[in-house]
């Protein structure tokens, strides 16, 4: 008997009991649908914190300041690191593309009428946008004369733009923090919000040296912050270990003493995080694979109770010819129809599901969006497994079917 002809027995068969086959499907339906909503919200939260620390800067390195302590207790960050430092970092280390020193305050934007408070007011190098893969919209940057003799000059971020120019050109404009007057020379591109939901446009730019003297009011060449852009991913590990080796030096720090700064690799950060989401996904995904053990376990049963309701069939088709395997193709057919056509469905539900689910997430969160992400290989391997339940749940029942002696078939009532 070919495989056509077993099909449409096969067909014949769930029709006459549309009922019981509907519900031994749903619980694989269910299954699949579980497990692909489960690895899709994975894969997106993973695909969001990739995109998080690549709106950061491309392969960036952030050099920390060390800790005071006192008796061996830490009591805060010490002012360890230097402009000289970011200068003689990207200058000095092979791996390193470019290094900007920054240095954070706090205050009031005022243009006219209108006063804002950015989230983020940072001095900045020359090298600061390229660190951290950022264009510029409109206008331009500081230049190095514009650093050494600390002009009043910024660039200003969407949000500033729409809080205090609305739809005025700011290019040009003069705004004012602590009273000073800021020439603003550029506008950045447009980067939404981060991970956490923060708005990095909302964000203002000066040089460091302007920040260090005309607003904080020191003469000090202590930074906050060296960020550092690796010449590529491959070598961001040797541009940690220069870097370490260089303030080393600069900071004449002796072997076995520990360092007065940390050198952090956010690519490391994304990888731990990566792992984690990945792992949080294969956790979730195992948990909602019990579902399909549960659909499995019913398609079991039902083919137990069809071996049994039919085993006078059983017994004419052996009379008139059928053999034991087709009779076990016959009803292993059956079962791999039930758990693939579940898939299928099951499958097509978990795509609107966590559609569904991840429109909702980003309807409350602030600003940041979570990606939409349909695996077409978890797809395909949904239905391939799907199929391998009905294969694995259907055998006993199809096995049993095919043993029958035909005489105690015929004689069954």
């Amino acid at each position: 008997m070919n495989f056509f002809v077993t099909l449409r027995i096969a067909l014949r068969a769930l029709a006459r009991n549309k009922m019981r086959a509907g519900l031994t499907v749903l619980g694989v339906v269910i299954g699949i649908a579980a497990v692909t909503t489960m690895v899709s919200l994975g894969q997106s939260a993973h695909r969001l914190v990739q995109s998080q620390f690549e709106q950061l800067g491309t392969n960036v390195i952030v050099v920390f300041p060390g800790s005071r302590r006192n008796e061996g207790v830490r009591t805060g960050t010490a002012p360890t690191l230097t402009s000289k430092d970011a200068d003689a970092v990207g200058r000095e280390c092979p791996s390193v593309l470019a290094a900007t020193p920054l240095v954070g305050f706090g205050g009031q934007v005022i243009y006219g009428n209108s006063n804002f408070s950015p989230r983020e007011m940072y001095g900045v190098g020359p090298d600061y946008l390229l660190v951290r893969n950022w264009p510029l919209q409109s206008g331009g940057f500081f230049t190095e004369r514009e650093i050494n003799s600390a002009a009043k000059v910024c660039v200003i971020g969407q949000t500033l733009v729409a809080r205090l120019f609305q739809t005025a050109n700011p290019l040009g404009q003069t705004i004012r923090i602590k009273n000073i007057p800021f020439k603003v020379v550029g506008v950045l591109d447009r980067k939404g919000a981060n991970m956490v939901g923060e708005d990095q446009d909302n964000i203002i730019l000066m040089p460091y040296t302007t920040v260090r003297k005309r607003l904080a009011g020191s003469e000090f060449d202590n930074v906050n912050v060296i960020m550092v852009s690796a010449r590529s991913l491959a070598v961001a590990h040797d541009a940690e270990a220069e870097i370490r080796q260089l303030l080393s030096e600069r900071h004449r720090i002796l072997p076995g003493e520990p360092f007065d700064f940390t050198v952090q690799d956010t690519a490391e950060i994304a990888a731990i995080l990566g792992t984690v989401t990945g792992t949080l996904t294969l956790m979730l995904a195992a948990i909602a694979a019990i579902s399909l053990l549960v659909g499995g376990v019913g398609i079991m049963n039902i083919m137990l109770v069809s071996v049994t309701e039919r085993t006078r069939e059983i017994g004419i088709r052996m009379a008139v010819g059928a053999r034991s395997g087709d009779i076990l193709r016959q009803f292993l057919t059956e079962a791999v129809l039930l758990s693939s056509v579940g898939g299928v469905i099951g499958f097509a539900l978990g795509i609107a599901a966590s559609t569904g689910v991840t429109m909702l997430i980003n309807s409350f969160s602030s600003g940041t969006s979570w990606p939409i992400v349909i695996s077409i290989p978890a797809g395909i391997t949904a239905v391939v497994f799907a199929g391998a339940v009905g294969v694995f749940f259907g055998f006993y029942p199809a096995r049993r079917a095919s043993l029958l002696d035909p005489i105690d078939a015929l004689r069954y009532e």
